[in-house]
């Protein structure tokens, strides 16, 4: 199963550490069932949130991406055009316990992770969990908050758990942010600052329907609304196990050699003030392992990460002021390293 029988002569027996105490790769090999049964419960996802967003195939591949690779999804755009409703579709889909926090200029972190309340009978304090506490946590229009209510999520979202009050308290897994958030030109919104959109693994655009597919949804939605009828396809637990399949994906030296390519490409690049951060070269292999896995293989190849780089990258970076000025947008910039960046050849009979 492994991509290069080559590397076995470097391990020990049965998969175990060579005589340097490294682990074999066979080890992290991912399984053919596994990567089968990643593929299947991909698509049943993918349909189910199609069948709510219809027309935006893309958009439910891109998600279902993110969910497998553990990460967070930032959805921008204007209101009105679906991003609550992908985030909803995702939940029910997979059976999770799913939060939605309704940012506003007056929401405290409190809100989000939780308080201590004192209970006079037991003269103790007791933890009442906020809504971060759930398996999807949807922040609808997070960037009309504060940033100290914006960057509360922090903590949660890198290292999975919250601490209030001095204790620390774990989050559920799986666990998956699905924030959206207005343009920043729009009244009453903030920013996101640079870190919190560094925490994102992907961002993507809804997006208006072309007509048809707004016709489709006007008929499907006269009576009643596509989730209300929208059943599971998997479950929570499920998504754990596949995830850590796709985490033991094989990506050769080679691969990773392209995505720090194309990572260190936009620290100098003269369109860009800030490139992008070494947390996105992990988030951009370890979404491109997803993708891998969601087309049947068991090993990443260059068209993966191509197809990952904008949606990955382009949220973390800031515009140079003229560049900004002449209507390049981060898209284009990545856009044009990719295009410029020499790509690895794929190793002989590797599909």
């Amino acid at each position: 199963m492994h991509p290069d029988p080559a590397a076995r002569t470097l391990t020990g027996p049965a998969g175990g550490p060579d005589p340097h105490g490294h682990l074999a790769q066979d080890a992290f090999a991912a399984g053919t069932a596994d990567v089968d049964e990643l593929v299947q419960v991909g698509a049943r996802v993918r349909a189910a949130i199609e069948s709510v967003v219809s027309g935006r195939p893309e958009i439910a591949w891109l998600t279902v991406a993110v969910l497998l690779a553990e990460g967070h999804l930032l959805i921008e755009d204007v209101p009105g055009v679906g991003k609550t409703t992908l985030a909803k579709a995702l939940a029910r889909a997979i059976d999770c316990q799913v939060g939605r926090i309704q940012f506003t200029p007056d929401l405290l972190p409190s809100d989000l992770t939780g308080v201590n309340i004192f209970r006079a009978q037991t003269h103790e304090f007791e933890f009442r969990p906020g809504p971060v506490f759930n398996n999807i946590v949807i922040g609808d229009e997070i960037n009309r908050a504060s940033p100290k209510t914006q960057s509360a999520l922090l903590e949660c979202m890198g290292e999975g758990q919250t601490t209030v009050d001095g204790a620390s308290h774990t989050l559920p897994h799986p666990f998956l942010v699905v924030a959206t958030q207005n343009p920043v030109e729009m009244e009453g919104t903030y920013p996101l600052p640079e870190a919190q959109r560094d925490r994102f693994m992907a961002r993507l655009t809804v997006g208006y329907p072309d007509a048809e597919a707004e016709m489709r949804m006007l008929d499907r939605q006269e009576a009643s609304s596509p989730l209300d009828h929208l059943s599971p396809v998997t479950t929570g637990a499920t998504i754990v196990r596949l995830a850590g399949a796709a985490r033991r994906l094989y990506a050769s030296p080679a691969v990773k050699s392209y995505v720090l390519a194309l990572i260190g490409a936009t620290r100098g690049h003269a369109s860009l003030r800030l490139g992008a951060s070494p947390r996105a070269s992990l988030q951009l292999l370890q979404a491109a392992k997803a993708s891998a896995a969601m087309e049947g293989r068991d090993h990443v190849l260059p068209d993966d990460v191509q197809r990952l780089a904008a949606p990955v990258i382009a949220h973390r970076l800031i515009l140079a002021t003229d560049a900004r000025l002449a209507g390049t947008s981060a898209e284009d910039v990545v856009h044009h390293i990719v295009e410029s960046t020499p790509v690895p050849a794929t190793p002989a009979g590797r599909r």
